[in-house]
């Protein structure tokens, strides 16, 4: 079944830049569903590679892509081109949030330094779909550029590491090496860096809601 899938995706035409904007005009705008369905598939590789992170049987990567595919769906409903967030960083939060949540509820059996991993994952997405709840529309880019000061006030080890696995898509495995430490102090310094992010965020939804 995968290999079938794979072969679908080697048939999906890139779009450019051009392209692409005309379609989410066309979606948003018009409601057309033939571009938001392009758009859909244009994406998709995305999910592949959320789901391709976990060394799972190929039955659960199956369904890891059917609930990553609901979550780019999800994404492109909220999605607000105008905005300065590109798409492919604003759905990723939702495709692992799904993926996440399948894992948990499901009970799928994961190596214990990957659990941690994920479940810090899990912490973010979850801080940042509470955050973007909190925000109306007009106010989305300031969340987003709110996410990256917060970012910036961590201390430089988990600065690193939280920029690099969450705004860059690099791997724990990859930051060990660049900061010569082992991927448990990595997943140490994501925790702690993701709890001092929901520290900052909290305080500052409290504020937005008064």
């Amino acid at each position: 079944m995968l290999k079938e899938y794979f072969q679908e995706l080697t048939k999906i035409e890139l779009l450019d830049p051009e392209t692409e904007a005309s379609l989410w005009r066309a979606y948003k705008e018009k409601q057309d569903r033939g571009a938001r369905q392009t758009l859909i598939e244009h994406y998709q590789p995305l999910v592949v590679k959320e789901a391709m992170r976990w060394q799972l049987q190929e039955a659960t990567i199956l369904d890891l892509l059917q609930e990553g595919t609901v979550g780019l769906m999800e994404a492109a409903e909220r999605y607000e081109p105008a905005r300065a967030v590109a798409f492919s960083l604003f759905a990723r939060h939702r495709i692992r949030g799904r993926m996440l949540d399948y894992i948990y509820k499901n009970g799928t059996d994961i190596p214990v330094a990957d659990s941690a991993w994920a479940e810090s994952r899990a912490q973010f997405n979850s801080l940042v779909t509470e955050a973007t709840d909190a925000f109306e529309a007009a106010d989305r880019t300031f969340l987003w550029e709110a996410v990256r000061n917060a970012v910036h006030r961590l201390p430089p080890k988990e600065q690193q590491v939280v920029d690099g696995i969450y705004m860059q898509n690099r791997e724990p495995k990859e930051l060990a090496l660049e900061l010569q430490v082992s991927k448990t102090y990595i997943y140490k310094l994501q925790k702690t860096g993701v709890r001092r992010l929901r520290g900052m965020l909290s305080r500052l939804m409290h504020e937005r809601r008064e």
